[in-house]
């Protein structure tokens, strides 16, 4: 019996830690979950179990630079490309299209993209492949992403820009030809890197969701914060999209997943479609 105390006591602290540091939550059924993610760490010190793990992760006795390893494996969820298409879609076929009015002669409009959450980066490059779209199809306007995760694992990943052969499954052959680039090297069978012309437009940097100033512009045209506020209490929620919308220039737009439509709550932002919404 009072070994299931201290486990629980053990447990109920790390998931307290790791709600605080991220703002994810991690109810009771997660248990397992979280041991399977700890499995690795827990042998690679030679540990008996995941008790002993957190007792001693909790009790500062591993090295300095572990919980940041375990908040990477804890956090860290691999996305694809042309996830939730439609909102590239509208991104294409309206957003662009509707910054590109604001250019004038020999001075083309600049949009600006953050992809909030941004994983291993198939969101930010999937943004960048459709707005090249949009200009290739005359609209005439530059553009800028910005890609931030709170895995630094995550943003190496994205900043390198390789990818299985198999993660493009979603991706057109035609844009595959245009934007990726395959090795004759046997090394690199399976492997494609996203092309150097839109690596350039791309670039990512760690960020904590969870802090309380971000350092973003404040006139960006498009925020995608899409599947991860599932994850955060209502509290959170409400915090990160007002802290989000103050990055929103007038009449900027904030993109979430399918499953978020609902918690959205602003006094800065009005829905214009189910996981749309546009800052008055």
């Amino acid at each position: 019996m009072v070994m299931t105390q201290t486990r629980n006591v053990h447990r109920d602290r790390f998931r307290e830690l790791i709600r605080s540091l991220t703002g994810i939550s991690l109810p009771p059924t997660k248990v397992q979950m979280i041991d399977q993610r700890l499995r690795r760490r827990v042998m690679a010190f030679g540990l008996a179990d995941t008790e002993t793990y957190l007792e001693q992760l909790l009790g500062g006795t591993l090295p300095g630079d572990e919980l940041r390893t375990v908040i990477d494996l804890i956090t860290t969820n691999t996305t694809s490309f042309f996830r939730e298409a439609e909102h590239f879609d509208y991104l294409a076929e309206v957003i662009a299209p509707s910054v590109a009015t604001r250019s004038r002669p020999g001075r083309p409009a600049r949009l600006k993209l953050w992809s909030a959450a941004s994983s291993e980066g198939a969101e930010a490059y999937t943004a960048a492949m459709m707005l090249e779209e949009a200009r290739r199809r005359g609209h005439n306007f530059d553009f800028a992403i910005l890609g931030s995760d709170l895995s630094q694992r995550m943003v190496e990943r994205a900043i390198e820009g390789v990818y299985d052969t198999d993660q493009l499954s979603t991706v057109s052959p035609d844009m595959q030809r245009r934007y990726f680039l395959t090795s004759s090297d046997p090394s690199l069978a399976g492997k494609a890197r996203v092309a150097p012309e839109l690596r350039r437009r791309v670039r990512f940097r760690n960020l904590n969701l969870m802090d309380t100033h971000y350092p973003v512009d404040r006139d960006v045209d498009v925020i995608l914060l899409r599947n991860i506020l599932i994850y955060f209490d209502p509290v959170t929620k409400e915090k990160v999209v007002e802290r989000l919308a103050d990055h929103l220039r007038p009449g900027g737009i904030l993109i979430v997943g399918h499953a978020e439509s609902m918690v959205v709550r602003s006094r800065t932002l009005r829905q214009v479609k189910p996981t749309i919404f546009q800052k008055n």
